[in-house]
């Protein structure tokens, strides 16, 4: 299961915050998930040191171009990424690869960008779980979802506890996700077909 993390990569985080995302990272390796984030600084980047503590495998998409641009124009970090993928599309723009690359999406605090990454999660139908008491956006993404008042086949669960809310997605992956991919693996040849 690849599982996205996405909240603030600035402002303050108390110490009670930071050691939820060590956990919660190092909950996401010791399970062989693949962590995704934006390959930022802040909140997601303490869930990468916390999954590489425990020797799991992380990959980041970047914003920038390149290596030089992610480390001087955006000053985001390198440590702990087994990948780093460059999109060249700023900030917001980098948001939809983001999202798209992870079975399901967790959100902790969180600020403008991270909204805009839960807007499209929740606009494209994900699984969505949520790290209750992480401030920010997150604290009020069930009173946002309310105000949308639009179906689009998104399922959000809220969880305090880093591990109890990787058990309710795992579950969910289990019963939803899964059973797709396995039926599109097994009827679609697993080299894919060459057109000549």
């Amino acid at each position: 299961m690849t599982i996205g993390v996405m909240g603030s990569a600035g402002g303050t985080m108390t110490d009670e915050t930071k050691k939820s995302l060590r956990c919660l990272g190092a909950c996401i390796a010791k399970r062989k998930h693949v962590l995704i984030t934006g390959a930022c600084p802040g909140m997601p980047h303490e869930t990468v040191l916390g999954s590489k503590e425990e020797g799991g495998v992380v990959v980041g998409i970047s914003p920038a171009l390149n290596l030089e641009e992610h480390v001087e124009k955006y000053h985001s970090p390198t440590r702990g990424y087994d990948a780093i993928i460059y999109t060249g599309s700023g900030l917001m723009g980098r948001e939809i690869e983001n999202i798209r690359s992870c079975d399901v999406v967790i959100f902790a605090g969180g600020r403008s960008g991270t909204l805009g990454e839960f807007a499209i999660a929740y606009d494209e139908g994900k699984v969505i779980g949520v790290l209750r008491g992480s401030g920010g956006i997150a604290d009020h993404l069930d009173k946002i979802i309310a105000m949308v008042d639009k179906e689009t086949g998104a399922r959000v669960y809220y969880e305090s506890d880093p591990y109890k809310l990787l058990d309710i997605l795992e579950a969910v992956y289990r019963e939803r996700i899964l059973p797709k991919h396995k039926r599109l693996l097994e009827n679609n040849d697993p080299d894919g077909v060459s057109d000549g």
